[in-house]
């Protein structure tokens, strides 16, 4: 006869007895912060190279711009959204009218939001990388013959890869755990826009709604330190490898 669980085992098998909108909530969590992180990159190292490489004016209030949604209440920057990307919106009505794109309450929206989230914890790194670039190198290559565009893909982008891995990572950590500016502009709707943070707050609200809660919140941690911890060592790698040492 089969030994019977224990209620510490019962618990446990309990707590990783994941349900059909968990797993969802989870997937769509994490396609998000990959899309959203994704988009974003190209833009993040253009920006932080604009930053730490051009003076001109009015070069302050864009930094405080980009930084803006670090002390901005994300509430604020979820209305900012809505009333420009929604359907009503100037941005958003051309989107939908002439391209057929809509991002109010759709997975996308939520995509968008995530990603200008994250955007300060992309560009800072990438910044101060670029800045730690010795610029003697990039006006050697510049004495060869080489135009700026290969200058930058060749001398400037692969030094700056410990700050692009560690600003990925840092973005794609905060867009898991966004959840102001998502609610705001793309509401709270299941396997459509029920991220992990909006997923937690709804099941705290039911009865019965800790268990999955719980799980949901260690899975958000887990998840969460592993982007934080990929950034540390994956910058460092990169970093020895472009070093030697």
């Amino acid at each position: 006869m089969a030994p019977s669980l224990t209620l510490d085992q019962a618990n446990g098998c309990r707590l990783l007895d994941f349900s059909p909108d968990e797993w969802t909530a989870i997937r769509l969590s994490l396609r998000i912060a990959i899309v959203a992180t994704l988009v974003a990159l190209p833009f993040g190292i253009a920006m932080a190279w604009l930053l730490a490489r051009k003076s001109f004016w009015g070069k302050s209030l864009l930094d405080g711009l980009v930084h803006l949604p670090l002390v901005l209440p994300p509430v604020v920057t979820g209305y900012l959204l809505l009333i420009s990307f929604g359907r009503r919106g100037p941005v958003g009505a051309f989107l939908a009218d002439q391209l057929g794109i809509v991002l109010s309450f759709r997975w996308t929206g939520a995509a968008l939001a995530c990603g200008i989230m994250g955007f300060p914890l992309l560009v800072r790194p990438i910044r101060l990388a670029i800045e730690g670039i010795d610029r003697r190198l990039e006006e050697a290559a510049a004495t060869l013959g080489a135009n700026a565009i290969w200058i930058f893909l060749t001398i400037t982008l692969p030094l700056t890869i410990p700050g692009i891995l560690a600003g990925f990572f840092l973005s794609f950590g905060r867009s898991l755990g966004e959840f102001g500016a998502t609610i705001t502009f793309v509401s709270n709707i299941p396997n459509e826009t029920q991220t992990l943070p909006l997923a937690i707050y709804t099941f705290t609200q039911v009865p019965g709604g800790d268990a999955p809660a719980m799980r949901l919140a260690v899975i958000s941690i887990v998840l969460s330190l592993v982007a934080l911890v990929a950034s540390d060592l994956l910058a460092r790698q990169a970093t020895r490898r472009i070093t030697g040492l």
